[in-house]
């Protein structure tokens, strides 16, 4: 009895949305939401790796299989965590980035037949050393990422983003001969209306899983029209766990070491935005030390990844847009959504049933995803002071140079290898931009004065403070 009256006197705190476990009919279709919108990213590094390298059908599969398992692993990581050590503990996907697929490319180039896998292997576990060594000051840096900084980066990563899902909505391949024809552009454009149309006409969790709803509208339009291909299912195996170093023993090249750093610091960055980006979508606070267990879980994952036949791992921005999208912001949906990709991996003949969505389904999809991500950018540069000339300048400046490699492609080709590869990425290279431009105007010689800019440019209920 005086437990109860204690009970009702001391009611227990509100539990906040990132820690919030949904009933398991909900859980699944939103986990299944966040696999069928991270699954082409997902195998598209190994698929092209394994051909560059010359892998059989079934030496690409066990690559792409062992993807999939470091990713659900690095995943469950990262939702979860493990005390204090790793783990961010918001939902965020880790799996492998398509951002080193052009320095290894240029590793089987110049490395002899048979030995190309391992001298990448063996470079990303340096890259993975790498990223334990120097992760932790990231975490410190974060004063240096307010909103405006923040804003600039979450926006970039929608807009640099948004020419996959448009390759996707013309049908992946440009090597194909039906690349761009107009039933690749009206099965996306059908599967956005079905998007768009349930995000108008209903609500509630029908509302929320929008985008699974118009993946599976879509596929199902796709099959009468000979647009859905079953040869991946037919031929995938039932099981085929990766086994340690089967496509052979590290190897180290000091300059594939390096290529591979390089690539490392980028994809720590993006890796970092992805989290402040999270931050401010899930209102709640992304400080130092959850930035330290972020990239600590990315560098145990591209460390310990090789042994299987992993690559290197950091965000999937894809993942960042559905949360935004959604507003599903429990971290144990894509804890579900980890779990399911270690059962995709563990059973390939599974994984294949996700590949059934038609890229030109997926790009439909895809252009709300990225575009969604885009506007928490806005949003966030909304409330961070640009009534001021100098955060105008910051932010306009910034943007340019994020913009420059999609508007032109080979504008850095005359740059050493090391800074095409950083600069290269409108992601990393905005980012640059901004954090340089705030140590500019808001930091150097301007102590009381640009404490005072810097704090007004954080919003009352933004994720992210100045500590």
């Amino acid at each position: 009895m005086a437990q109860q009256e204690q009970a009702l006197h001391h009611p227990a705190p509100p539990v906040h949305p990132v820690d919030e476990k949904p009933a398991a009919k909900r859980l699944l279709p939103a986990a299944l939401q966040h696999i069928a919108a991270m699954y082409a990213g997902v195998v598209t590094p190994p698929l092209i790796i394994g051909q560059a390298v010359g892998l059989d059908t079934a030496g690409r599969t066990r690559l792409i299989a062992a993807s999939l398992l470091i990713a659900g692993l690095a995943t469950l990581l990262q939702t979860l965590g493990i005390r204090n050590f790793v783990g961010n503990r918001l939902p965020f996907v880790n799996a492998a980035s398509s951002a080193g697929i052009t320095p290894m490319l240029a590793i089987a180039e110049t490395t002899a037949k048979g030995h190309q896998l391992p001298a990448i292997y063996g470079a990303v576990m340096c890259a993975g050393v790498f990223c334990l060594a120097i992760g932790p000051f990231f975490g410190k840096l974060l004063r240096f990422f307010p909103p405006l900084v923040t804003g600039v980066v979450i926006t970039l990563i929608g807009v640099t983003l948004m020419p996959v899902p448009v390759g996707w909505a013309q049908g992946g391949d440009k090597q194909a001969a039906d690349f761009g024809s107009m039933k690749n552009l009206a099965l996306a454009g059908f599967t956005l209306l079905v998007v768009l149309l349930i995000q108008r006409f209903t609500k509630g969790f029908v509302k929320q899983i929008a985008l699974l709803i118009g993946l599976v509208v879509g596929t199902l339009a796709a099959i009468p029209f000979g647009m859905a291909s079953f040869e991946s299912l037919r031929s995938a195996p039932i099981a085929a766990l990766p086994t340690p170093f089967s496509f052979g023993p590290p190897e180290f090249q000091p300059a594939a070491i390096l290529s591979l750093c390089i690539v490392m610091l980028v994809l720590m960055t993006e890796s970092s935005a992805g989290m402040l980006a999270l931050g401010e979508i899930c209102e709640r606070k992304t400080t130092g030390a959850t930035i330290t267990r972020g990239l600590r879980t990315d560098g145990i994952a591209t460390l310990l990844g090789p042994i299987f036949g992993g690559l290197p791992t950091s965000a999937f921005a894809q993942n960042v847009g559905v949360v935004s999208l959604t507003r599903v912001r429990s971290r144990y949906v894509v804890a579900l959504a980890g779990a399911v990709l270690l059962v995709l991996g563990a059973f390939p003949v599974l994984g294949a049933v996700v590949s059934l969505v038609p890229m030109p389904v997926l790009g439909g999809a895809g252009i709300v995803l990225f575009g969604s991500i885009a506007v928490s950018g806005i949003r966030t540069l909304s409330e961070a002071g640009l009534d001021d000339s100098s955060n105008i300048i910051l932010v306009a400046v910034s943007l340019g140079a994020g913009i420059i490699p999609l508007a032109a492609p080979t504008f850095y080709s005359g740059f050493p290898a090391w800074a095409q590869t950083v600069l290269g990425s409108g992601i990393s290279a905005g980012a640059l931009v901004a954090v340089t431009l705030n140590l500019f105007f808001h930091h150097l010689g301007t102590r009381s004065s640009s404490r005072a800019a810097v704090l007004s440019a954080v919003s009352p209920g933004s994720g992210t403070q100045i500590p």
